[in-house]
């Protein structure tokens, strides 16, 4: 049986400056901005984010592969693992995002859980997926290590995240990225989460880092892949 976090109660104040947030805080921010998520999402990054899932999901996923994405929330990348011929699972803790993910693909198999405790047997899937879900774990390298315990030996992994650009482009993303989002997040649900969003990007880690978490979790053969000038990550790795 998974560990589901609670959300705190009603009125308490979630506290986002450090980008960091504990379970239960990350849970109830989501749920709160499940009504705006995909639309944040398409303004956030000019429409891409779709394509970024699809080569997330082509990268890793076979036809006929028990496929699980993690931290799905409304779905957009299991969906795209499924178009790309597996036979998805996606999971995430917060009950309103599964609920627009159902309403997008009922033959898609959803369940509330938690990506640190996956409900899962040891060797369950032959491919598993993240899409910009890793940054809010609470203890990042668990989650990894339960990534590599679902997965079977020598299936593999894609995990899609924000990072921060270096050279010319830097200035314009923390512009965008500090400035304009968490404008944008105020007058909309849940607005706190749009100044999480940007403190969380900041003290994750670079794609370096997280390629030598991923080796340090079991995982072999690891590449990345920079997007849109750097911004975004596609990071793959076979669980050795």
């Amino acid at each position: 049986m998974s560990h589901v976090q609670h959300p705190p109660a009603q009125g308490q104040a979630l506290d986002v400056s450090q980008g960091t947030l504990p379970p239960e805080g990350v849970r109830s921010m989501f749920d709160r901005i499940a009504p705006v998520y995909d639309a944040m999402n398409r303004l956030m990054t000019a429409g891409l984010d779709r394509r970024w899932r699809r080569e997330a999901a082509t990268a890793v996923v076979r036809p006929g592969d028990r496929v699980l994405d993690a931290c799905c929330g409304t779905g957009d990348l299991a969906i795209a693992a499924a178009a790309a011929g597996g036979k998805v699972t996606g999971l995430d803790f917060s009950r309103p995002m599964l609920e627009r993910a159902r309403r997008k693909a009922p033959a898609v198999e959803w369940i509330q859980g938690d990506a640190l405790a996956l409900p899962f047997p040891d060797g369950s899937f032959d491919a598993a997926t993240v899409g910009f879900g890793v940054r809010n774990l609470a203890d990042l390298e668990r989650g990894l290590q339960e990534l590599r315990r679902v997965l079977n030996t020598g299936g593999r992994v894609a995990i899609l995240e924000i990072t921060r650009p270096r050279g010319v482009l830097a200035p314009f993303f923390r512009l965008w990225f500090d400035g304009v989002i968490p404008f944008a997040g105020k007058v909309l649900p849940g607005g706190a989460a749009y100044s999480y969003l940007p403190a969380s990007v900041r003290r994750f880690p670079d794609p370096k880092g997280l390629a030598k978490l991923m080796d340090e979790s079991g995982f072999g053969e690891i590449r990345w892949r920079l997007f849109a000038g750097g911004i975004v990550a596609l990071h793959t790795g076979v669980a050795s």
